[in-house]
């Protein structure tokens, strides 16, 4: 127990100062912007990046079972829907919801500090895929909710495209790619990596804090209770077993 509280103890510890700092007016919601942009499209690529060029490897198998069991949820919890007579509309947002993990602002602090490097080196196969895979299929199941004759294809390249001009996967895939072809990293430009991606947990998780004011627990808490059930239970109960089965660590 001690342990666990020695990894989230910090983690919580800056999600409450970020929170406390917007709420008590100490950053406005230009510098929140600010600093979150910077976050996401300057640190954690960077952070990323380093590790995925660090020779560390790994991931393939936590990455095969996280998204098997995600989309199991995913479809799941659109039969759910279907079975108790809501539209895609309504249950295709709930099944993003119960799957879409924050792996980037709340899984990189964690995975550091449960695992250092060699975590994260893991973590990375799953942050590669996990927006192309999930954000494409809620983009598709989200359009033919509206649009039942749309042109599934089209809608699938488009979705695609849009997920490849994001800052992380970019990142990931072009360690990927830079580390296939064998090409080193100059020690100065490593050095600028790692001080640029050392800012990402800390400033990713006052960000998270921030974003929390004004948030109304109480206005959706039926279709949230529905959500935290097959996020935080069946989606990890999922892995383990899954993980178990295939004789994972």
């Amino acid at each position: 127990m001690g342990q666990v509280l020695d990894v989230v103890a910090p983690v919580f510890a800056i999600i409450a100062a970020g929170f406390l700092a917007h709420w008590r007016g100490m950053i406005g919601k230009a510098g929140i912007a600010g600093l979150n942009s910077f976050a996401f499209a300057v640190a954690t690529p960077a952070l990323l990046f380093a590790s995925g060029t660090a020779g560390h490897s790994g991931g393939g198998w936590a990455g095969l079972v996280f998204f098997t069991a995600a989309f199991a949820v995913y479809g799941g919890v659109l039969l759910a829907g279907r079975w108790r007579g809501w539209s895609l509309r309504r249950s295709g947002p709930m099944a993003l919801d119960a799957t879409f993990g924050n792996t980037v602002m709340m899984g990189i602090p964690l995975i550091l500090a449960a695992y250092g490097q060699q975590g994260l080196s893991i973590l990375l196969v799953i942050i590669a895929l996990h927006s192309l895979l999930l954000l494409t299929t809620a983009t598709v199941v989200s359009e033919l909710a509206q649009n039942a004759q749309a042109r599934k294809w089209l809608l699938l390249r488009v979705s695609i495209l849009g997920v490849m001009r994001n800052p992380i996967v970019m990142a990931v895939l072009s360690a990927l790619v830079w580390s296939t072809l064998g090409l080193p990293v100059p020690d100065w430009l490593r050095r600028a990596l790692n001080l640029v991606g050392a800012a990402t947990p800390g400033v990713s998780l006052f960000c998270l804090g921030a974003s929390l004011v004004g948030f109304n627990l109480a206005a959706g808490w039926r279709q949230m209770s529905v959500t935290v059930v097959a996020k935080l239970l069946l989606l990890p109960a999922m892995v383990f077993c899954l993980c178990r089965l295939l004789g994972l660590s």
